[in-house]
């Protein structure tokens, strides 16, 4: 009798919620490391980002899209519109809800916009370790009520409380088929995009509400050396020429402690020294430049 291999499994799973629901704490648990940025500034998360998670037989891509808001301006737009595309290209979608704010005008509009999507829902409560089980159960109902979801789960992102359990479900969750990505990728994304949004992390960490979130970071170049090192440049892009001047700041130490923290990380990811050099741009339109919003990966909206 021959021994058979098991077969593999392997889909899209798309974590979609409001703003600082906790998505991209979550998918950099899931994974094991980070492929998204973190920070307590509202719409952090500005395009796709996917991670990819091993459990048992199976190989989920994650899909950590921009938090779903009322959009005001033209990237807010952007973004919106790629929360909702990644959630309508997934196999599987998961609504993450703050279990602090729990059923907010925000998050209804979400839930009641999901039944326009075809796929399997499954709700996940997050930061449970700041909420009453009672409220908890309360809550999960009351969504439940709404649109019945296939599976919820109450988990805390940032201490990894249910995120096992949550794994092994989407496991299973996805269909039968060969794995897309090699065993040892964690995302998607090239280096050179992730190092940005690394840079882009450490200024919203450092300036918080002093700098508005109108600002982006590029990679100009990623650049190997011949020792293995790499040199890499970035543009910082903001607005006004006022933020431009806090992001130096008074003889340029705040750039020099944004780049010591973002070279820290990125050498970690690349597994190389690497040679950061950023500079700063002040362009007063780039919200309504289409060639900034490809390099975010974002389709430029008309209007």
């Amino acid at each position: 009798m021959t021994e058979t291999t098991p077969p593999t499994r392997c889909g899209f799973v798309a974590l979609i919620g409001a703003p600082n629901a906790g998505k991209s704490t979550l998918i950099n648990q899931l994974v094991g490391t980070k492929v998204s940025i973190v920070s307590r500034k509202v719409q952090t998360t500005r395009s796709l980002v996917r991670g990819i998670a091993l459990q048992g037989d199976s190989q989920i891509i994650f899909v950590d899209t921009p938090g779903i808001f009322a959009p005001k301006r033209r990237l807010d737009r952007a973004m919106v519109t790629s929360a909702w595309g990644g959630a309508g290209d997934a196999d599987v979608i998961a609504l993450l809800v703050d279990a602090r704010r729990g059923l907010d005008e925000e998050t209804r509009a979400i839930v009641e916009k999901l039944p326009e999507l075809k796929h399997p829902k499954m709700l996940i409560l997050n930061k449970i370790d700041t909420v009453e089980s009672e409220k908890l159960l309360k809550l999960a109902q009351e969504f439940n009520n709404i649109l019945p979801f296939a599976e919820t789960f109450m988990i805390s992102a940032l201490r990894g409380y249910g995120v096992p359990r949550l794994l092994e479900v989407l496991g299973h969750a996805v269909a039968p088929g060969p794995w897309l990505y090699p065993e040892d990728q964690v995302s998607v994304a090239p280096l050179r995009g992730l190092a940005a949004e690394i840079t882009r992390e450490k200024i919203f960490e450092r300036l918080h509400d002093e700098l508005p979130y109108q600002s982006t970071v590029e990679t100009d170049s990623w650049k190997e050396q011949k020792d293995g090192s790499v040199r890499v440049e970035q543009t910082v892009y903001v607005m006004r020429d006022a933020h431009k001047k806090i992001i130096i700041g008074e003889g340029g130490r705040m750039l020099k402690s944004i780049g010591t923290a973002a070279r820290s990380e990125i050498c970690e990811i690349a597994e190389t020294k690497v040679h950061l050099f950023l500079f700063v741009k002040v362009r007063e339109n780039w919200a309504d430049d289409p060639e900034r919003y490809r390099e975010m990966g974002l389709e430029f909206p008309k209007t």
